[in-house]
């Protein structure tokens, strides 16, 4: 029996206590180790050879380099320069560009010019233009000599010679001249060819800016080696912006010195005389990555040679994407197709016109539309196909997700619809049938289906039964009887929502019929958003004012003025007042007054205190004028390029206003009619109004920017059925009333002139987009219109139902109905 010593008990109960900490220790140790072992081969890798022999062959080797920095910090650090204006020198305004974009330096990536003639503009042009010119951001079209009228919507560039080789010397000087700043690639074409608008604009967007490349159909010159050609005009071809700057030198030179009857042909010519380049029909980018030699790397040994194969280095990883990119933009050629002559586009497939950049030649326009529909027809089908791929590819990736089948969306790849947070953001559906629509912009509860609401029905049964026949048939084919019953909403998250019960005819493979009613739900998913082009405009431009101004409206006229001298006349805004004294029959007369004697000295007053201020008015006596006749009037007083801002003697128009009367007005272009805010009837909405019924809802609210002087605001509301403000130009007025003098005549122009207002003119005799929108700057107090009968059934219609809808909301008008009970009844 051995007893154990003291020292041996310590060490035993020591280790006792040490036992649960033994795995933290060993671990801290195991990676301690670990750690220290990768330093020595991290330092060991700057010596080893492989590094060099991988680099580029006579570029001296940097140790630094396998980090891809520098080692000094001083090129990172910020050098700021600080502000110093010599004082002796004078004080230059500092002018900014129009666009950001030109401030930034950047440019457009594709222009096409079109060589065209006379003989052709107005046909094969025109087809041009019809197909591609919504595809590029600038199309251009260059002849000799234009004829007697240009085609509209297309910017013709007239040399005024025919020569071949003028035409193209000249339209490059062009293109040299005003855009070669703008753009990095031109794309030069015939008008008798069809370019596949996405195909061209995908691949110059895949080509690099910084080369001088000259891709096209690839053509040998007649008796010439193999290394000179040209590319043919008739299938177009790409420039790029550097080819186009080196070769402008050379374009006198090259025009007296070659001599040739095609442009295309004197192009390639003088490419490779000058510059010494040729046409290519496939481009191949500069390799980004070497491989080293096998013989170095075979001499390679050493341990980093294994640890390489265990941790890829930055460098290998780098390499391996630039490699993988290279290999995506390799091979990019410029697919062309001859089309044969009397050959049907719809019957063509082969692989070469499926995949072609442009066809030619095209003969005529219609063979231009007809090729346009094939090549649409094969885009949609691709698309179809890979949204196909795409659903299929979501449906099988849902059941990983947390939610799983469950949380998958009908249709597949679009949002889900939305969900609203309260009973105010419900969606309302719209209940419509094939003949009427029972929800109606003008509140009525039953109107016609019409227009633009009745096509939009039909498309969307006609493909309710073409996608039902597409899934059942042969087994079934489905007719169409009768819609039941339709709603539609439009959700601001998907797009319009369809649900359609149909009574349908059922028809077997045996001709069996059946009557059957099925419920369907489509989906018109919202497009792709595109920024529309709108001409440039200015807040410089000056603003005339138009004031109306009957007799019965004069005493207002004096606050009119003096909020105008307030908002207008003391900012000094660039902006002129006219007053329209509208005179009755018997109104200041001999020995009458003159019921706008205050307001001529109010005027006068203001010119006074204004110095430099004109206030202009103009006199003009009628029984029953009407908004268009006095405007007239007005318009032959004021030149063409006159801005208009018709206004009312109850509208206090300020800086704001008229700035988005200037923004907002185009010449040719728009007209804006601004809804302006109608305060409720004080008598019934008083400023502090009381809380209305249960269920009567909330009062409209206050107008924005309403003023504190005057004031607790009272309830109001933008008021849809008043068009009496406007803003236009004189010369698109002008052009609508030429037109309406056109189309009608005789006693049709005489009751037009007194049924219509000026913004019915506008929406019915020009071909201007009509722009309303509310205005949160025109604040209106309460007043009656006065609603002539001369005016026509609409016009009327709506100016009793702008007074009724202006007295007050709902819980004012049914506090009003209660007290007047109560007081009835007692």
């Amino acid at each position: 029996m051995h007893v154990a010593g003291p020292a041996t008990m310590r060490l035993s109960s020591l280790l006792a206590l040490l036992r649960p900490a033994l795995p933290l220790i060993l671990g801290l140790s195991l990676g301690c180790s670990l750690s220290l072992l990768r330093v020595s081969w991290i330092q060991g890798e700057g010596e080893d050879p492989c590094v060099e022999a991988v680099g580029e062959p006579g570029v001296p080797h940097n140790p630094d380099s396998r980090t891809g920095l520098d080692q000094s910090d001083e090129d990172f650090k910020p050098r700021i320069v600080p502000y110093y204006r010599d004082p002796n020198k004078p004080y230059k305004k500092v002018l900014r560009t129009r666009y950001i974009q030109t401030e930034l330096g950047s440019r457009e990536r594709l222009l096409v010019a079109v060589l065209t003639s006379r003989a052709t503009l107005s046909t094969l042009a025109v087809a041009v233009n019809r197909t591609v010119a919504h595809h590029f951001p600038r199309l251009l079209y260059f002849t000799g000599q234009r004829g007697a009228r240009t085609p509209a919507g297309m910017q013709v560039v007239s040399h005024g010679d025919e020569r071949p080789a003028w035409l193209m010397s000249e339209t490059l000087r062009h293109l040299h001249t005003h855009f070669g700043a703008d753009y990095d690639w031109f794309f030069i074409m015939q008008d008798d060819t069809y370019v596949q608008a996405p195909r061209l604009a995908a691949l110059a967007g895949h080509l690099s800016i910084n080369q001088d490349l000259y891709l096209g159909r690839a053509e040998e010159f007649i008796g010439a080696g193999e290394q000179a050609r040209y590319c043919h005009g008739g299938f177009g071809y790409l420039l790029s912006r550097s080819l186009l700057l080196r070769l402008r030198p050379h374009l006198d030179g090259c025009r007296g010195d070659i001599l040739s009857a095609r442009p295309d042909e004197w192009l390639g010519r003088c490419l490779i005389d000058s510059l010494g380049i040729g046409c290519v029909s496939q481009h191949q980018p500069p390799t980004l990555a070497r491989t080293p030699e096998p013989s170095k790397v075979a001499s390679c040994r050493g341990p980093s040679e294994q640890v390489a194969r265990l941790r890829p280095s930055f460098r290998e990883h780098r390499n391996e994407l630039l490699l993988s990119s290279v290999v995506m933009a390799a091979g990019q050629q410029y697919r062309s197709f001859e089309l044969a002559k009397n050959r049907d586009p719809e019957k063509e497939g082969s692989s070469a016109f499926l995949s072609a950049f442009a066809v030619h030649p095209v003969s005529e326009g219609t063979l231009m539309y007809r090729l346009h529909k094939r090549f649409s027809a094969l885009e949609l089908e691709r698309a179809y196909s890979e949204i196909e791929q795409l659903q299929a590819q979501i449906q099988n990736l849902t059941v990983l997700t947390p939610e799983g089948e469950a949380g998958l969306s009908w249709p597949i790849g679009l949002p889900a619809p939305f969900t609203p947070h309260s009973r105010f953001e419900v969606l309302g559906w719209d209940y419509f049938t094939e003949q009427h629509t029972f929800s109606c912009a003008d509140g009525s509860p039953k109107c016609p289906l019409q227009g633009a609401s009745r096509a939009d029905v039909g498309d969307a049964v006609e493909t309710a039964l073409e996608q039902l026949n597409r899934r059942y048939q042969p087994r079934l084919r489905f007719q169409k009887q009768r819609l039941l019953n339709g709603y539609r909403r439009f959700d601001p998250a998907r797009g319009m929502e369809y649900t359609l019960d149909l009574l349908l005819e059922a028809v077997t493979q045996r001709g069996h019929r059946r009557a059957l009613a099925r419920r369907v739900s489509l989906l018109r998913p919202l497009s792709r958003v595109e920024i529309l082009p709108m001409p440039y405009v200015t807040e410089a431009t000056r603003v005339q004012l138009v004031l109306p101004l009957p007799v019965a409206e004069a005493a207002a006229a004096l606050a009119f003025l003096e909020a105008f001298a307030a908002s207008v006349l003391e900012p000094r805004e660039h902006a002129l007042l006219t007053l329209l004294l509208v005179y009755g029959p018997r109104d200041g007369g001999r020995g009458a007054p003159d019921p706008f004697l205050g307001v001529k000295a109010a005027a006068a007053e203001l010119e006074r205190r204004h110095p430099g201020t004109r206030l202009a008015w103009l006199a003009v006596r009628a029984e029953a004028p009407s908004q268009v006749r006095l405007m007239d009037v007005v318009s032959k007083k004021h030149p063409v390029d006159t801005l208009f801002f018709l206004t009312t003697v109850w509208t206090r128009p300020g800086p704001e206003v008229l700035n988005r009367c200037r923004m907002n007005a185009i010449s040719g272009w728009q007209a804006f009619f601004p809804v302006h805010f109608q305060e409720f009837n004080p008598a019934l909405a008083p400023q502090r109004s009381p809380a209305g019924p249960p269920g009567a809802g909330p009062d409209p609210p206050s107008p924005p920017g309403a003023d504190p002087s005057r004031g607790a605001p009272v309830g109001g509301r933008f008021d849809r059925q008043a068009s009496a403000e406007g803003c236009f130009y004189n010369a698109d007025y002008l052009a609508a009333r030429a037109r309406l003098a056109g189309e009608l005549a005789g006693q049709e122009e005489e009751e037009a002139l007194e049924g219509l207002e000026v913004m019915d003119v506008f929406l019915r005799f020009s071909g201007l987009h009509l722009f309303r929108a509310v205005e949160p700057g025109l604040v209106q107090k309460f007043s009656l219109r006065d609603c002539s009968p001369r005016l026509s059934e609409e016009l009327y219609h709506r100016c009793r139902l702008s007074n009724l809808e202006g007295l007050g909301g709902r819980a004012q008008l049914a506090m009003a109905l209660f007290e007047q009970e109560q007081a009835n009844s007692t």
